[in-house]
């Protein structure tokens, strides 16, 4: 079948040289914005947890909320990096 031959990907063959070092800052600098955000989620269960059980939209506390809003915060961020790591000179 045409098209459908799987080869690895040598480092330079398809990106120009720093590609590689660029995106790996990027996801860095990503990865510990996630940190410091679930890093506040931790410490706010472990230590403020009465302000966890509040319930302040339809009867679900905010430990689920800011779950759901660390998940979200995950997505966002994968989608930012790609982004920001996107080939930008592929004609």
């Amino acid at each position: 079948m045409g098209g459908w031959e799987h080869h690895e990907n040598q480092p330079g063959e398809d990106e120009p040289a720093g590609h590689a070092a660029r995106n790996a800052r990027i996801g860095l600098a990503l990865f510990a914005i996630y940190v410091l955000a679930y890093g506040a989620f931790v410490l706010i269960a472990a230590f403020k947890f009465e302000w966890m059980a509040a319930r302040p939209h339809g009867g679900v506390n905010v430990a689920i909320w800011s779950g759901f809003g660390l998940l979200a915060g995950a997505l966002l961020l994968a989608f930012v990096y790609s982004w920001l790591c996107r080939a930008r000179d592929v004609a």
